[in-house]
């Protein structure tokens, strides 16, 4: 089959993901086209704008043929883990082409990742501690394949690539160039197709006003849904419980927390008092050593309590939670139960919801669940779209 795999965030489904569902079309031709998809929290440690329902609802109608979740310990990270726990479920999900959007289409990812993948172990191991880890990554990559990558789908698209060489089969490789406002533009533009992140500034921004000045940039449906929205989830909701968390919680419980590191319990501890806000919090434990993007992974990881013996043992034992399926997507699902490499959960109960991957996302599902008041995974079940 010419199976084709997306991996995406939605936070919001646009226009431009639109015109690169169009492109997987003209791929996959009549064969499903499968989406990844990141739950409640995206990889920028931060809770998606809407709830995985409604986001993956969003994908079928532009679409998609089955939506699976991406697991929360491959969601919440930095783009090397985010697109290898994407890359590989989509992979034992059957996938053929992986199609993303990236700055340049013309450039070979292949070549690309073969020479990064040849980078010695030790060559990663930087002490600067003046710059990020990220910074200095990037100038060792520019260094040894000649190519600056500093743009973030380029970022990512590298990231897949790589995360593809090491599988047994890998996937063909089907870049799409962007088009509109870069992936990071915080307002919305007069271009035909506006960056997610200036989307949710404007919705944040504007929540209790009108916002059909979004509907050249969204769906119809998509804005109707936001539109009747009473929450949108955001660090400036999250922040009194991230202070609570932080002052209830001792330096050696803080010590435990997923990716903390270099006694940055300390600092988070004794930065909370003085913050004002999320964004003032985030200033005064910046450091050169750490980017703002894995602070807020940290910090989230902290609300959640997310120690790395859970992170872990979610790795360990990882399936994939099935969203919704249209009718090519359910013929195909019947494939996937009788061959598929993969375990996907299509209801969740007592028998499932304490064990690896599911244990974990039920869990800090709960948190998402008390701030939008929408149970999140009991009682519910795949959408269908016909």
């Amino acid at each position: 089959m010419n199976t084709v795999g997306i991996i995406a965030e939605y936070n919001p489904l646009h226009s431009g993901h639109d015109f690169l569902m169009n492109q997987a079309r003209l791929i996959a031709k009549n064969d499903p086209i499968i989406v990844v998809m990141s739950g409640n929290y995206v990889q920028r440690g931060q809770m998606a704008i809407m709830d995985k329902w409604h986001r993956a609802q969003a994908a079928l109608q532009s679409g998609a043929d089955l939506v699976f979740e991406l697991p929360f310990s491959f969601a919440v990270q930095p783009a090397d883990l985010f697109a290898q726990g994407g890359v590989e479920i989509l992979s034992k999900l059957g996938v053929k082409n992986l199609v993303f959007g990236v700055e340049d289409a013309n450039l070979n990812l292949d070549y690309l990742a073969k020479k990064i993948s040849q980078i010695p172990q030790e060559s990663l191991n930087f002490r600067d501690y003046t710059q990020t880890y990220a910074t200095q990554y990037n100038q060792l990559v520019a260094r040894e394949v000649g190519h600056e990558v500093n743009q973030p789908n380029l970022m990512l698209a590298i990231a897949y690539a790589v995360a593809n060489l090491n599988l047994g089969h890998p996937m063909d490789l089907k870049p799409i160039t962007r088009i509109g406002s870069g992936h990071d533009d915080p307002l919305i533009t007069e271009k035909v197709i506006s960056s997610a992140t200036g989307i949710r500034n404007y919705v944040l921004e504007h929540q209790d006003q009108d916002l059909r000045m979004l509907k050249n940039f969204l769906p119809k449906s998509e804005l109707a849904k936001l539109a009747e929205q009473k929450v949108y989830p955001n660090w400036n909701l999250l922040y009194e419980f991230l202070k609570y968390r932080l002052e209830s919680s001792s330096v050696t419980e803080l010590g435990k927390i997923y990716q903390m590191s270099e006694g940055l319990e300390y600092k988070m501890k004794e930065e909370i008092h003085e913050a004002t806000n999320f964004t003032d919090f985030l200033r005064r434990i910046k450091s050169k050593r750490y980017t703002y993007a894995r602070l807020r992974r940290l910090s989230l990881y902290t609300l959640l309590n997310v120690t790395d013996e859970a992170m872990q043992a979610s790795k360990r034992d990882v399936s994939t939670m099935l969203l919704g399926y249209s009718e090519r997507g359910r013929n195909y699902l019947k494939t996937l139960r009788k061959d598929g490499e993969i375990p996907i959960i299509s209801k969740v109960d007592k028998r499932n919801s304490s064990q690896g991957t599911l244990g974990l996302q039920v869990k800090v599902d709960r948190f998402y669940e008390q701030i939008i008041g929408q149970d999140q995974n009991f009682g519910r079940r795949p959408l269908e779209v016909k």
